[in-house]
C-alpha cells in the first residue's frame, strides 16, 4: 500500500507516482527481494496511521523506532477511511474536505486506489437507491438528526450504508437478477453525480493518476469475471463498472491509451449482448458532447494504436487485439449515436419472398449452396436494439466523422473480406463494422465480392457442361445494334431473368454489332451510357425530369411496360456488380427505397421540391386551415394527354377538409401517395431488376444510401491535380518529358465541361470513382512522333495514346477534336 505520501519519490514505495500496481502475490515476492537486500524503508506519512488504538501500539513494533514516536497532528483513527467500502458522492466530498484542511490529498488517493481498482466496491458505489431510499432506520434517523454531533452521524451514515448494501445484495440473490426491478435503459448509478465528482477531483493530478493506476489493475479481474463468470446474468448492476469508468473525461490522454484503455475495452468487448444493448440504450440518452466524447476516445485510441504498430502480411491489423476490442466498442457509440438521432422505424418497403424450390440445384448437390441466400447477415447488436442504420434520418454525429482513416490505410482489404465471407467465427473482419471503413474501402470489399461470384458462377457453369454435355457461355455475353439497343438489350436480358437469374451474376461481356471492339470494360460503359441516354430521354415518358434540381423521377401514369423499368433496375445492378459508373440523375429517395425505405414527407425536399415548400407552408401555418386554405383529402394529377385526375387520400376525401387538427395526416398522405403509391408499379419493377443482380452481395450491410449513389454515379467532384499526381506513363514518356507538360497544362486549362469530356473519352465516364479522381489510375502511353492524326485511347484500361506533338498549340487542337467527337469503337 505504499507509506501514504503522495509525494514520495522512492521508485519501489507504491505511494511513488510512477508505481506498477501488482497483486497480492507479486508484491509479496517483490517484498521478500527486497528484505533480502536490506532495502531501505520510507519514513511513514501521516496519512498511513492505522484506525484503532491496538494497531497504533503495534506500529513501533512493526516499524522499527524510527516510526514509533506518534504525535498529535496525525489523523484521528476515523479519518483512515478503511472502513469505506464503497463511495457516494457525500462521502467522497467529506474526505476531500478533510484533505483539504490537512493539505494532503493522500487518504483520499488511497481510497479512490482501493475502491476504483475493485469491481465489487465501483459496483456498489454511487448508487441512486442509497440516497434516494432510506430504508433502515438508521438511515431515516441520519436524515433527520441534523443537530446530532457529525462524529456520531457519520458513524450511523456509514453502518446505515453497509446494512441496506447487505439488504440489496440479500434482494439480489432472492430475486436472481435486479433486471426486473429497472427498466431496459435504467440503471442504478448515480451518473449526475458520477459526473460531479470526476469534475471536481480531475483538476488534481495526483487523483488523475490514482483513477489511472486504479483502472490498470480493475481490467484484469473484469476480464477473468466476464471471461469465466456469468457476473453480469447474476448481478446486472455489474454493467455500473464500465457506466462509471467512461464518465472519465480524461480516458483520451496518452497514459490511459497506452496504459489503461486496450485493456479496458477488451473487458467491456466481453460483456454479453444484452448487457451491450443496455449500455448502448443508455448512451444514446447522453448530450452530443458526451457521445462525442467517448467516439473520439475509442477513434485516439485506435490511431494511436495503428500509427504505433507495423502490420505485415505475418501480423495484420485484423489479429490486433487492441484495434479490434476498441472497434468493437466504437459500435456502441455508433449505435447510441443512431438511437439517439431522428428515427424512422417504420415505413418499410415490402420485401418480395421467391417461394422456395423443391429441387435440388446443382451448387446444392455439390456442397456449393450460396451464402447470404436471404440477404446479408444481420449484425446481433443491430437485431438487440431493432433499430437499422438506414432507419437514422439524421444522426447526433454525422457517420462520416466515426471513419477512422490511418486504419483504412493499413487495412488489407482482399485479407478482410476472406475473414468477412468465411472465417467469421475465429478471425474478426472489420466489415462487421462498416461505419468505420470509407466509401472507398467497402467499395473495394464489394469489388472482391463481385469478382468472386464471377469466378464461382463461371465453375458452376463449367460443371453444368460436364453434367449436362452442353457447352454454356461462362459470361455474360449482349450483342446489340447502336439504333435498336433498348430492343436488343430488353430481349436478351427478359430471357436470361426468366430462364436463369443467376446468369445476370456473370461477367458482362458487350459487343456492338458491326464494330471491332473488345469488351476488356470500356465497351459495357459504353453500353451502359447508351441505354440510360434512351431510358431517360422524355420522350419516351418513362420518366419526368425536374429542370430546378436537374434529377429524374419516374412517370406515374406512364404507359411503358414494368420489363422497361426492370431493366433499369438490372442495369443499375450490372454497373455495381462489373464496376462501371453511370451518368445517373436520381433524388436519394429512390436510393433509400432500393435499400428498404419508403420515401416520407422530408424525402419531398430534394424529389419534389415545390410539393414539399406547399407542405411546409401549410404545417407552418398560424391562421384557420380550414377556412383560409379550402383544401380536402382529394388530390387532382393530370395524365400523359394533359387530362385532370383525382385520388382521394382516404375514404370520401373530397368531403374532408384539411384543418389545423388533421393537417399532418393529410401531408404524410399525400407524399406518401406521391413517392410510393402512384409509382408504385413502377418501382417494383424497377426493385426486381435491381436485386436479381444484387441480390446476394454485402450492399445492404456495407453502404448506406449515399453510399450507393457514390457506388453507382461516381463523384462530380473532378480533381485533376490529384489525377496527375497518379497517372503513369508509358512507351517512352515520363513526368518530366516536355509533350507530358504540355499536356497537363492544356488539360488544367480546360473548362468544367471540356474536362467532363476529355474524361468520358479516356475512361468511359465523365465521373470520378469513390475515393476521387486520384483513385483513378491512367496511363499516357507514347504513339508515335509528330503526326497529324488525332489522339486514340484504350477505355477498358483508362490508357490515353498520345503522338508527341511538336507544338503545345497542335496538342490542345487535336485532344479537343478527339474528346469532341469520340464516339464507337475500333481496332487499331
Amino acid at each position: 500500500e505504499g507509506c501514504g505520501n503522495g509525494a514520495c519519490t522512492n521508485e519501489l514505495c507504491a505511494s511513488c507516482l510512477g508505481f506498477q500496481p501488482l497483486d497480492h502475490n507479486a508484491a509479496a515476492i517483490r517484498a521478500l527481494e527486497l528484505y533480502k537486500i536490506n532495502t531501505k524503508l520510507c519514513d511513514l506519512h501521516p496519512s498511513a496511521a492505522f484506525p484503532d488504538n491496538s494497531a497504533e501500539d503495534t506500529q513501533p513494533a512493526l516499524l522499527g523506532d524510527c516510526h514509533g514516536k506518534m504525535t498529535d497532528n496525525l489523523f484521528p483513527p476515523r479519518e483512515d477511511f478503511r472502513e469505506v467500502r464503497y463511495l457516494t458522492e457525500e462521502k467522497v466530498y467529506e474526505i476531500l474536505s478533510i484533505c483539504e484542511g490537512k493539505k494532503d490529498y493522500s487518504p483520499l488517493i488511497r481510497v479512490i486506489g482501493r475502491i476504483f481498482s475493485n469491481a465489487d466496491g465501483l459496483v456498489q458505489s454511487f448508487r441512486k437507491d442509497k440516497e434516494q431510499h432510506p430504508n433502515t432506520k438508521e438511515q431515516r434517523k441520519t436524515h433527520q438528526a441534523k443537530d446530532e454531533d457529525k462524529d456520531e452521524d457519520d458513524k450511523e451514515r456509514t453502518t446505515a450504508m453497509e446494512q441496506e448494501s447487505e439488504a440489496s445484495a440479500s434482494m439480489e440473490g432472492a430475486t436472481g437478477s435486479t433486471e426486473n426491478r429497472l427498466g431496459p435503459v435504467e440503471v442504478s448509478v448515480d451518473i449526475e453525480a458520477v459526473r460531479r465528482v470526476y469534475n471536481r477531483l480531475l483538476s488534481n493530478e495526483k487523483m488523475e493518476s490514482a483513477f489511472l493506476n486504479a483502472l490498470v489493475y480493475l481490467t484484469p479481474n473484469v476480464e477473468l469475471d466476464l471471461t469465466y463468470l456469468d457476473v453480469y446474468d447474476t448481478n446486472p448492476d455489474y454493467l455500473n463498472i464500465f457506466i462509471i469508468v467512461m464518465e472519465n473525461s480524461s480516458l483520451h490522454s496518452p497514459e490511459y491509451l497506452e496504459m489503461a484503455m486496450p485493456l479496458f475495452c477488451k473487458c467491456m468487448s466481453k460483456l454479453p449482448l444484452p448487457a451491450l444493448a443496455k449500455l448502448t440504450r443508455l448512451w444514446s440518452q447522453y448530450s452530443v458532447e458526451h457521445i462525442r466524447r467517448m467516439m473520439e476516445t475509442f477513434q485516439q485510441l485506435i490511431t494511436y494504436t495503428v500509427i504505433s504498430n507495423e502490420y505485415v502480411s505475418d501480423s495484420l491489423v485484423n489479429d490486433d487485439e487492441g484495434v479490434v476490442a476498441a472497434t468493437k466498442c466504437l459500435k456502441l457509440v455508433f449505435y447510441a449515436n443512431v438511437l439517439g438521432g431522428d428515427l424512422d422505424t417504420g415505413h418499410n418497403e415490402e420485401e418480395e419472398e421467391e417461394p422456395p424450390s423443391s429441387e435440388l440445384t446443382l451448387q446444392e448437390l455439390l456442397g456449393e449452396e450460396r451464402r447470404n441466400k436471404n440477404g446479408p447477415r444481420v449484425d446481433p447488436l443491430e437485431k438487440e436494439l431493432g433499430v437499422r442504420t438506414l432507419d437514422c434520418r439524421r444522426p447526433l454525429i454525422p457517420f462520416e466523422e466515426f471513419v477512422n482513416e490511418p486504419l483504412n490505410d493499413v487495412l488489407e482489404m482482399d485479407k478482410d473480406f476472406t475473414f468477412f465471407k468465411v472465417d467469421s467465427e475465429s478471425k474478426f473482419s472489420f466489415q462487421s463494422c462498416p461505419f468505420i471503413l470509407n466509401a472507398c474501402t467497402k467499395s473495394l470489399g464489394l469489388y472482391y465480392d463481385n469478382r468472386i461470384s464471377m469466378y464461382s458462377e463461371r465453375r458452376i457453369t463449367a460443371l453444368y457442361s460436364l453434367v449436362q454435355g452442353q457447352q454454356l457461355n461462362p459470361y455474360l455475353r449482349l450483342k446489340v445494334r447502336r439504333d435498336h439497343i433498348i430492343d436488343d438489350a430488353l430481349v436478351r436480358l427478359e430471357m436470361i431473368a426468366m430462364e436463369n437469374p443467376a446468369d445476370l451474376r456473370k461477367q458482362l461481356f458487350v459487343e456492338f454489332e458491326g464494330e471491332q471492339g473488345v469488351d476488356e470494360g470500356g465497351v459495357s460503359k459504353e453500353f451502359f451510357q447508351l441505354v440510360l441516354e434512351e431510358m431517360f430521354n422524355p420522350d419516351i415518358g418513362m420518366f419526368t425530369y425536374d429542370e430546378s434540381t436537374k434529377l429524374f423521377w419516374f412517370n406515374p401514369p406512364s404507359l411503358e411496360n414494368e420489363a422497361q423499368f426492370t431493366l433499369i433496375g438490372i442495369v443499375l445492378g450490372l454497373a455495381i456488380y462489373n464496376n462501371c459508373i453511370l451518368d445517373v440523375h436520381f433524388p436519394m429517395v429512390v436510393y433509400r427505397k432500393l435499400m428498404g425505405k419508403k420515401g416520407t414527407y422530408l424525402d419531398l425536399a430534394d424529389s419534389h421540391p415545390v410539393q414539399y415548400q406547399s407542405l411546409k407552408e401549410l404545417l407552418d401555418y398560424e391562421g384557420d386551415v380550414e377556412e383560409d386554405m379550402m383544401i380536402t383529402f382529394q388530390i387532382s394529377q393530370t395524365d400523359l394527354f394533359g387530362d385532370p385526375i383525382t385520388y382521394d387520400l382516404k375514404e370520401n376525401g373530397d368531403k374532408i377538409p384539411v384543418s389545423a387538427d388533421n393537417r399532418k395526416e393529410f401531408v404524410s398522405l399525400y407524399s406518401d401517395y406521391i413517392l410510393n403509391k402512384s409509382v408504385e408499379r413502377q418501382f417494383k419493377a424497377f426493385r426486381r431488376g435491381f436485386q436479381m443482380v444484387t441480390n446476394e452481395s454485402p450492399l445492404k450491410c456495407l453502404f448506406r444510401p449515399e453510399e450507393v449513389e457514390l457506388l453507382i454515379c461516381g463523384s462530380r467532384n473532378l480533381d485533376f491535380h490529384a489525377l496527375e499526381e497518379t497517372t503513369e506513363y508509358d512507351g517512352g514518356y515520363n513526368k518530366d518529358c516536355r509533350i507530358i507538360k504540355d499536356f497537363w497544362e492544356t488539360v488544367h486549362s480546360f473548362g468544367e465541361e471540356d474536362k467532363r469530356l476529355f474524361l468520358q473519352f479516356t475512361t468511359g465516364t465523365d465521373r470520378a470513382p469513390v475515393g476521387g479522381l486520384g483513385k483513378l489510375k491512367m496511363i499516357i502511353v507514347k504513339n508515335g512522333p509528330d503526326t497529324d492524326r488525332l489522339p486514340t485511347s484504350h477505355t477498358c484500361f483508362n490508357a490515353l495514346l498520345l503522338p508527341e506533338y511538336d507544338t503545345k498549340e497542335k496538342l490542345k487542337e487535336r485532344l479537343l477534336k478527339a474528346i469532341t467527337y469520340a464516339k464507337g469503337f475500333g481496332m487499331l
